[in-house]
């Protein structure tokens, strides 16, 4: 059974009321291209959350350990900031490689330090995030007490054994592998294994995987390159590994269409285990309807069980045991259909909306234009539009839903779909894995809510 749930003209809310609990960055009247994050993402026990920039800069938010009782609760502050990517230069092709930060993923935690992967057009990195709040003080045993001058092996007397002495904490980022070479093309896509020993990396055209402790090869198990150029008729848009069987991976497609993938079938998984492609309605043909069908990204529930996709007007969940067509779609912002040309003509019909689970997998978010966002609650069939701005709003100050009408006449708390601004837009977003805490980018603005309590 297919649940179809209209957005076109806002809804009532769903069981969740949300807050407004912080913002990130600055006026956008201040901001600059570099500034514009361009990926978010929370670490496994969401008490991390990392972002990164069209600067090359990753920023790594941590969570206030207030209670649940305390206004401070679902805050981040700022834990860590450093440069991941520069810009380069491809001497072979002449082409400047962007230090925009594609995708961040954070590998499960095994020590007392965390792991990052992050990638920009071309190269992958994998940083080490640690503290230091000791440093050995003390005086060496080659120099006189006061350090001033040095002693000879006959003239120390006895020794004495340096001590650690608390610092200021310090949190380093430093890297630890580097894997590039490996793609022509632009990579979308990084997606770490459940074994946590190796990772795929997509570009356009091809899925490559690696191992984390081999920076110099990698194994091509994705080519959709054909022997003419000529002849391409899709790029991979996306890719993710299972969250539990390590053997199996889906990618997306610009022709709407999503491939599961089995390794175990063979080294090159050209050949797909599963098609997951809905039906086109002859109805509903026009010119921009492989434009509109191109999906941008896909996400594996938590239970591995449902996979979520995100084309340019709906989000769709489908079960991985039913290929036809997905159980539940979710209209985003049908009320666009009719301004497609517009939308080409202004390139926004090019925009690629990121979408995510909840942690209990209960309810799925993605972003629209004019900074609205999207909920749906799967259980109770019922969707919210949010948005995030600055205006009015402060801590634990309660969302208020969202209409959009169509028609000429308008009530005073509905918004006209002539009025939206197209040049604000929330396409990167990730949902805290435990509470209902989410983080949402908007343009060079981090923004957080979270569950009214």
């Amino acid at each position: 059974m297919v649940v179809f749930v209209n957005m076109s003209s806002g809804s009532d809310d769903g069981p969740v009321k949300w807050s407004f609990s912080q913002v990130k960055g600055t006026s956008e009247e201040e901001i600059t291209e570099a500034d514009i994050i361009s990926t978010v993402e929370f670490n496994h026990d969401g008490e991390l959350l990392a972002t990164g920039d069209k600067g090359g800069r990753i920023v790594i938010f941590q969570k206030d350990n207030a209670p649940k009782s305390s206004p401070r609760y679902g805050e981040y502050n700022v834990y860590s900031t450093f440069q991941s990517h520069e810009p380069e230069f491809d001497y072979l092709k002449s082409l400047d490689i962007d230090e925009k930060i594609n995708r961040i993923r954070w590998l499960k935690r095994r020590n007392r330090a965390h792991f990052l992967l992050s990638t920009n057009d071309k190269t992958v990195k994998l940083w080490k995030i640690s503290e230091r709040n000791m440093r050995i003080d003390g005086p060496l045993n080659t120099k006189t007490l006061d350090g001033t001058q040095e002693l000879t092996a006959g003239e120390i007397q006895k020794l004495r054994i340096p001590e650690l002495q608390p610092t200021p904490l310090m949190v380093e980022a430093s890297p630890r592998k580097i894997y590039s070479n490996a793609h022509t093309y632009h990579v979308n896509s990084i997606s770490i294994n459940s074994d946590d020993e190796t990772y795929l990396s997509a570009d356009d055209l091809r899925i490559n995987l690696w191992n984390l402790q081999r920076t110099d090869q990698s194994f091509n198990i994705v080519d959709i390159k054909p022997a003419n150029m000529e002849e391409l008729t899709e790029v991979i848009t996306s890719a993710e590994f299972h969250p539990d069987s390590c053997n199996i991976f889906v990618y997306s497609s610009s022709k709407g269409t999503a491939r599961l993938c089995d390794m175990r079938d063979s080294a090159l998984c050209d050949k797909y285990s599963k098609l997951f492609e809905e039906p086109e309605d002859p109805s509903n043909r026009s010119f921009f309807s492989e434009l509109i069908s191109s999906i941008a990204d896909v996400k594996f529930s938590h239970n591995g069980r449902y996979m979520l996709t995100r084309d340019y007007l709906t989000v769709k969940v489908w079960d991985l045991q039913m290929e036809r067509k997905p159980v539940e779609t979710y209209q985003v912002h049908e009320y666009l259909r009719s301004k497609l040309c517009a939308l080409y003509e202004n390139d926004c019909i090019f925009d690629k909306y990121e979408c995510c689970w909840s942690g209990d997998d209960t309810s799925i978010m993605t972003g629209s234009y004019n900074n609205f966002f999207r909920i749906f609650n799967r259980e109770q069939k019922s969707g919210v539009c949010l948005e995030a701005t600055r205006e009015n709003m402060r801590p634990k100050q309660l969302l208020k839903a969202k209409k959009i009408t169509t028609t000429g006449k308008r009530k005073k708390e509905e918004i006209s779909v002539e009025c939206l601004d197209f040049s604000r837009k929330i396409l990167h977003m990730a949902w805290h894995p435990n509470d209902n805490i989410i983080a949402l980018a908007a343009t060079n603005n981090l923004y957080l809510f979270q569950e009214k309590v």
